[in-house]
């Protein structure tokens, strides 16, 4: 069984948004965390000199990157027993203007970068003999969305990849598990309002009600929101939960 207390979590996009919210939940039950990203502003301001918060600079679509930011956090702060994928981006084109670069650039991040950090932790949850691997994935895992096939491809495959390895690790102590949040309030969800804007001229207002339509409950999911479904993951009441791709999306289906 798994106390949170005293462990150490990597949250890959801690710096803002719904990272952030994660990273400072699990700091607050006692955890250790290691928060990284590509911009170091948003990263140092997050941990805010907190002891048992550390920040690394690292780019998520680089393996190497990745082996560095892990083991240079297991130096600092002990193995990584909780790796957290929470880094993400998407982008809005019709299919028909989509370019095989922007699949690519979908997949990179949204998916490479996945597959990337949880290969450089599963080696020190084994030999701690515990661990917890998380994505922060997104509906778009679960349905398909008009005008952002990349992104929902790429989600796709990000929960097939978390179905697929949990069966791997279903007799070892390490659950793998992704979280499938409808919009939630973030610096992306603002971008995607300005996109909506920019194309349509629609007024802001009008856009957020039009993302926000798709939710039964009429609202945004809140980033807290989800940082309480990756506590109870991360928890000893999880233990014989693995493989699953969990919708907090007010009802969305």
């Amino acid at each position: 069984m798994m106390q949170l207390a005293g462990h150490h979590a990597l949250v890959t996009g801690g710096g803002t948004g719904v990272g952030r919210a994660i990273a400072l939940a699990l700091a607050a039950q006692g955890v250790r965390v290691t928060i990284t990203g590509r911009r170091e502003a948003p990263l140092r301001e997050t941990a805010g000199g907190q002891a048992e918060m550390g920040w690394i600079t690292g780019d998520v679509t680089q393996a190497a990157d990745m082996s560095r930011v892990v083991a240079q956090a297991a130096r600092d702060r002990g193995p990584v027993t909780i790796a957290i994928a929470n880094a993400g981006a998407a982008e809005s084109k019709p299919f028909a203007k989509t370019t095989v670069q922007d699949l690519d650039a979908m997949l990179s991040v949204n998916l490479h970068g996945v597959f990337n950090l949880w290969q450089a932790a599963l080696p020190g949850m084994r030999e701690a003999g515990r661990g917890r691997l998380i994505v922060i994935a997104s509906t778009a895992g679960l349905k398909g969305y008009p005008y952002v096939s990349g992104y929902v491809a790429a989600k796709h495959a990000v929960v097939g990849l978390t179905r697929s390895l949990a069966l791997e690790l279903a007799r070892t102590p390490i659950t793998v598990n992704a979280i499938c949040p409808g919009f939630a309030e973030t610096p992306m969800l603002e971008e995607s309002i300005d996109n909506i804007v920019a194309k349509t001229g629609r007024s802001r207002e009008e856009a957020a009600k039009s993302l926000a339509s798709g939710n039964p409950q009429g609202r945004f999911v809140q980033p807290d929101e989800v940082a309480d479904a990756v506590l109870w993951l991360a928890g000893d009441g999880a233990s014989a939960v693995t493989g699953q791709a969990i919708s907090v999306s007010g009802g969305e289906t």
